[in-house]
Formats: C-alpha cells, sequence, structure tokens
C-alpha cells in the first residue's frame, strides 16, 4: 500500500453488536461488524454507541483466543507430522516429480501451514474456477469462503507427459530436496489470458507477477492434496520471525488477547502508520476491550525488484520497537509468507482472509490496498478507494471487522505525523513512497526527513540501505567503463 496515507472518512458510523461466548469469559456482546465502511468510520466513536457497549471483565483463566475461528472450521495444517516423515520421504521417491519455483515454494508454505484454510492443496479445476470467477468458494458444508486468489501451480507439456496417469507427485523444491507430496491429482488447462484478465483486471503489459510467474509457466495445472514434508524454512536469520498460524493463535493465547487487529504493509513503517496503529487501540480500548494486540504482519513473498528488501524492513521494524514508537508488550511482528500480486482491490480479500486464519478480528485498511501504478499510463491502476469498499462487501469476511484508515500526513507546524485537518490543508505535507515526495529521495540523496516522520534508528536502516544501492551501482558502472 502507498506509504502517503490518504483516505476520505465519512463521520456516519453504525456498528452493531452480537452476543458470543468465548472461553475464560462471561458471554457478553463482543462482536464488531460495521456497515459498509464506505458509509462509516468505526474509528470514531459516538458517545451513543459507547454508552452500549458493556467493558469486559476481568478472569483469572487464560483468555482464548478462539475470537475468529479459522475458515473451514479449523485450521488445515498440511505439514506431515516428524514420526511419519521418513516414510512418507520414502514413498516419494518413486513418484513422478514436479520442479518448483521460489514462488512455488512460497505457496506451498502458505498452504502447508493453513494460511489458505480451508484449502489443502493446489487448487483443482472446480476450486479454481470458483476463485477465479466468484473470489470465493463453497465447502462441502454449504459454507462460503473467502478465496479471491487462484492459489495453482503451473507445469509444461514435458511435466504433464511425465506424470502420465500417476495419481500422486512428488514436489521438489528449488535447491533438488523434496519438498512435499502431491496427491489424487487433477491436471487441466491454464488459460493465462483469462487468469490474468480476471485477477488483475487488466492484461496490460508490465505487471509484477505476470511477468515473474505466469507469462514462463507451463500450460497446464496441476491440482491435489498437499502434504508438506517438514516445515518450510528460509534460513535467512528470519525464520524465527515466520509464525505460522497456529503458532500467531498460541501467542495471542499467552497475552491473553481480547481482540487482534492486523496491519499488513511491504513499506517501511513511518510515524503514520504508527499514528494509526497507536489510535485503532486507544480506540478498541474505548470500546471496552481490556487487552488489544496488534499484528504488525510484513508481506514476505515474493515483491517487485524496487521494493524495499524483506530483511531491511525487518530491521527496520525492529527499531520501530526498540525506540518505542510502537509498545513491544501490544505489538506481534511477524512475517506473512504469501507472494505478491498487486492486484488490488482483488488481492486485499486474500490477505484480510489470511489474518481471519491467524486469528485476527480486526483488519486494517488503507489507501489502494495491494495496488500499483499503472504499468503504462501515469496513474494508480485502480481506484485507491475500491479496496476498502469492495473489503466491507466480499463474500465470506462478514466475520472480519474491516477498520478503514483515518487519514495521515506530516503537520509541518507541530512538525509530527498527524492526522489531516481539512481547515488548515496548508500545514500538511504528504510524503509517500510513490509520489514527489518520497521515502526513497530523501534517503537516496542522504537527506533527512521532516522530524518526526520516522524514527532516528528506523530511519537510519533505510539510508544505509540506498546507500549499499548506490555504492554497488558505481562499482557495476565502473566495471561497464573499465571493460
Amino acid at each position: 500500500m502507498s506509504l502517503g496515507i490518504r483516505l476520505h472518512v465519512t463521520s456516519n458510523l453504525t456498528l452493531t453488536f452480537h452476543p458470543q461466548t468465548a472461553i475464560g469469559r462471561t458471554s457478553h456482546s463482543t462482536s464488531v461488524r460495521p456497515r459498509s465502511i464506505y458509509h462509516s468510520n468505526p474509528l470514531i466513536l459516538l458517545r451513543r454507541t459507547m454508552s452500549a457497549i458493556p467493558s469486559h471483565k476481568s478472569s483469572s483463566s487464560t483468555i482464548k483466543s478462539s475470537l475468529i475461528e479459522p475458515d473451514g472450521g479449523a485450521l488445515a495444517d498440511r505439514v506431515v507430522p516428524e514420526s511419519e516423515r521418513a516414510a512418507k520421504a520414502l514413498e516419494v521417491e518413486s513418484m513422478p516429480k514436479v520442479s518448483l519455483t521460489q514462488i512455488d515454494l512460497e505457496w506451498v508454505h502458505v498452504i502447508g501451514e493453513g494460511w489458505a484454510s480451508p484449502l489443502k492443496g493446489f487448487m483443482r479445476e472446480d476450486e479454481y474456477l470458483q476463485s477465479l470467477h466468484f473470489n470465493c468458494f463453497r465447502t462441502k458444508d454449504g459454507t462460503i469462503v473467502n478465496m479471491s486468489l487462484p492459489i495453482v501451480l503451473a507445469i509444461d507439456d514435458e511435466a504433464k507427459e511425465r506424470i502420465g496417469a500417476s495419481q500422486n507427485v512428488g514436489l521438489v523444491g528449488p535447491a533438488g530436496d523434496l519438498v512435499g507430496i502431491l496427491r489424487s491429482i487433477e491436471i487441466y488447462k491454464h488459460n493465462k489470458e483469462e487468469r490474468i484478465a480476471r485477477t488483475w483486471g487488466t492484461t496490460v503489459p508490465g505487471l509484477p507477477y505476470v511477468e515473474e510467474v505466469i507469462t514462463p509457466a507451463g500450460n497446464w495445472l496441476i491440482g491435489g492434496d498437499l502434504e508438506v514434508l517438514k516445515p518450510i524454512k528460509y534460513n535467512d536469520g528470519l525464520d524465527h520471525y515466520r509464525l505460522s498460524p497456529r503458532q500467531l493463535r498460541e501467542e495471542f493465547d499467552k497475552r491473553q488477547a481480547d481482540a487482534v487487529f492486523a496491519f499488513q504493509l511491504r513499506n517501511p513503517v513511518h510515524n503514520g502508520h504508527a499514528l494509526l496503529m497507536n489510535d485503532t487501540r486507544k480506540r478498541l480500548l474505548e470500546m471496552g476491550y481490556k487487552n488489544p494486540i496488534l499484528l504488525l504482519h510484513p508481506l514476505g513473498g515474493y515483491t517487485k525488484a524496487d521494493d524495499v528488501p524483506l530483511d531491511v524492513r525487518m530491521e527496520q521494524h525492529s527499531k520501530v520497537l526498540e525506540d518505542g514508537v510502537l509498545d513491544p508488550e501490544t505489538t506481534i511482528v511477524a512475517i506473512f509468507p504469501s507472494p505478491m500480486h498487486y492486484a488490488g482491490p482483488t488481492e486485499v480479500q486474500w490477505h484480510a482472509k489470511a489474518r481471519i486464519n491467524a486469528g485476527a478480528n480486526f483488519y486494517i485498511v488503507g489507501r489502494d490496498p495491494a495496488g500499483i501504478g499503472h504499468p503504462t499510463e501515469k496513474r494508480d491502476l485502480y481506484d485507491p478507494d475500491h479496496g476498502k469498499k469492495v473489503l466491507s462487501m466480499a463474500p465470506g469476511l462478514e466475520k472480519l471487522n474491516i477498520l478503514p484508515f483515518r487519514v495521515a500526513a506530516y503537520d509541518t507546524v507541530e512538525k509530527k505525523m498527524a492526522f489531516f485537518d481539512p481547515s488548515r490543508a496548508k500545514d500538511f505535507l504528504f510524503i509517500s513512497g510513490t509520489k514527489s515526495f518520497t521515502m526513497r529521495t530523501y534517503a537516496r540523496n542522504g537527506e533527512n526527513p521532516p522530524d518526526g516522520f520516522m524514527c532516528p534508528q528506523g530511519w537510519n536502516v533505510l539510508v544505509r540501505y540506498y546507500e549499499s544501492l548506490q555504492a554497488e551501482g558505481a562499482t557495476q558502472q565502473a566495471a561497464v567503463i573499465s571493460a
């Protein structure tokens, strides 16, 4: 999402409360579901609403993070138990093999840990068509679950011929190791043009995920039930941040969370983000929650080449907590392993749905979520307000409480990030990752941003990163000249 937080927010609010009972709590009204969020702002609380919300009562027993059930009622954990791994590894040796790319492996990670629950493997054709055409699919018991992005595995003609009539195949990772098994497989046609058009709403050239993944992919898709032979590890020094949905729910239990609000980003955290996150927690406390926990959840799969790399972002996020901009006691920083599609309103549904499976019952959505600039024209590819509107209407996301951004910008008078005041609009500066005033421009030029824009330690991480890029570019240029 864009680092310039610009969102029109209305003052109309309607909240409905539904009784629910959770383990370790007395039965009371805790489920907050705003009506269409483009008609309301649940971060602006009306006095009459506050008087209707009962306070949470303390309990000596642990509050369970069953605040929201996973889609399908249980996490679809596809990682093979350790006691069975040796036998499974022996079995897969005799199966036809399918080679995975790095991004395929990231999807194995996503499916294997249950982020896409109730999906149990790469999509078969009926699941694929429902996802592609309806952004959701119907489970066996008739429940509608959101599934806005097709999660599929492509193979080429040679692999299809090699598989033949086999019902099961082994999956081989980019490093040549056996990663998993796909059982009861189905192979069907990969209509790339249709997939691109329906996922992105355009077939314009230059879409990052399309060029990286779909264009070079095979003309067939293979679906089936996935078994992951062992937990996916990247050995990049960041694996301790890669908490599965099950681990996150356990951590919410440990911290006795009675509300979990998730914030996804693929950019560094500035003080406008922090203002929003801290204000959200304040509002949840005012609504009667006793211990709302923030899930700061940066995307950790594939991103386009000019995005700030994951290791740099994670170091920057850690400095935000070290500097006290966010409270470590009420914040969990973890990596969401999904690849990035940059598919706007279609993709933001996937981002929200996955956080349901992780146990978050509130999701913060901002301007142009999962959006991107148009590849060939000087404009946004998607309407910046459509993401939040779509989330308010998306089938299968009704149980998730959507919290839209308030407008944040740099207040040149107060010299800090603040909520935008239209009555003195000239006093505010929007510092964005994509517009004329950019963090990248400041960092590349060795300039400091305005005081109060970002914590000093976090800013220094970015400066060092861009200095390294400039040094690398100079070295490459010198090598070309000398050649």
